[in-house]
């Protein structure tokens, strides 16, 4: 038999960049130009200006604007639970942080420049006390450093809401914010670079993840013993993990802090930390997507709960005073039916299609 009889099949033709490039951003690339286009669709239907100061446009890129913020609070404690493996009770510490100290700064230095000021001034001392916290507590596992964790956010609320310094229990009003960015005044502008950060943030955990230090993570996530083994300092990795989360924590308390004006106690409240918590395992632990998802579906929800009303045959129920158990109730049923969360039963699911399917094409064996 000759070899032409059986000619070797020709090699598929690689695609090209752009078109791989765009088949792995898809649906980030759909979702930014939704963000993008979305205070114009809003216009458009309700008959309002987006750019103006009040109106259901304006009013709408608030709750998105809030939505992301909280997307972006989960996306940095899923840098350090869903990727690392570390578990903390204390990561609303890093956003009030954020938010008292950008408010402190531009309020006694006004303008660009306190701006700037504000923002460095967080990243550093979030970073500080990111690093802190770690080399004191990471030599403490699983409950035991979620528990240090906790006391010490804890003890940071009492102080700042018993000081007179910081305005006590009712906080302080935040004014020098730059007019043309003012959440207030010029709504669309803060909308788009609230947009900008997310994305930002976003890519820079995706690209971190896959670098040789994110597989590091990944591996102490997985099992830390063995990457201790294999000559990894897995403690130095931890810190930097604790670290960046921190400081993107941080940069979302300014975010948050900034759109109501307003810093407070509730900025250090346990909710910023058990909200990210649950949103990340609603979502997907360990997913890049999951924290978005489940920070998005759980706001929404949770907004959407506080004022409803059921009518059963002329009898009005009012939904809103139980809001909190019936979310309790719904996020019992997501973890139930989504194991992984959304996101992360979703990526199994067609993992498994995607298997049956090349089961099904592959040729049978003589």
């Amino acid at each position: 038999m000759s070899a032409s009889a059986h000619p070797l099949p020709a090699p598929r033709a690689e695609r090209p960049a752009w078109r791989r490039t765009l088949e792995s951003n898809g649906l980030l690339l759909a979702f930014t130009i939704f963000l993008i286009v979305f205070p114009w669709l809003v216009g458009a239907v309700s008959g309002t200006d987006p750019t103006a100061r009040r109106g259901e446009a304006v009013f709408q890129q608030s709750l998105i604007i809030e939505y992301l913020v909280f997307a972006m609070l989960a996306m940095s404690y899923n840098l350090m639970f869903g990727f690392t493996g570390v578990i903390s009770f204390g990561h609303a510490m890093f956003f009030g942080i954020g938010g008292y100290l950008a408010g402190g700064i531009v309020r006694a230095m006004p303008g660009e420049v306190g701006v700037l000021v504000a923002v460095a001034a967080v990243i550093a001392v979030c970073a500080v006390v990111g690093m802190l916290i770690s080399f004191v507590s990471l030599r403490l596992r699983g409950v035991y450093f979620a528990m240090f964790t906790l006391a010490i956010a804890e003890i940071t609320f009492l102080y700042m809401r018993r000081n007179p310094v910081t305005g006590g229990e009712d906080g302080f009003r935040i004014t020098g914010i730059p007019e043309w960015f003012d959440p207030a005044g010029n709504r669309i502008v803060y909308y788009y670079l609230i947009v900008i950060v997310f994305l930002a943030m976003f890519l820079l955990i995706r690209r971190l993840i896959a670098s040789p230090t994110g597989a590091v993570l990944l591996g102490i996530r997985e099992n830390e013993n063995r990457a201790r083994a294999i000559g990894y300092n897995t403690l130095r990795f931890k810190v930097l993990a604790i670290t960046l989360a921190g400081v993107l924590a941080g940069i979302a308390g300014i975010l948050f802090a900034f759109l109501n004006k307003k810093a407070g106690p509730e900025l250090l409240a346990s909710s910023f930390t058990v909200n990210p918590l649950l949103e990340t395992i609603v979502g997907g632990v360990g997913t890049f997507t999951g924290p978005v998802v489940g920070a998005i579906a759980l706001s929404w929800m949770n907004r959407q709960l506080r004022n409803a009303t059921l009518t059963l045959g002329g009898l009005s129920i009012d939904i809103g005073s139980s809001w909190a158990i019936i979310l309790g109730v719904i996020f019992i049923g997501a973890v139930i039916l989504f194991p992984y969360g959304i996101v992360g039963t979703f990526h199994r699911w067609r993992a498994r299609w995607q298997a049956r399917r090349a089961d099904a094409q592959a040729p049978a064996k003589t």
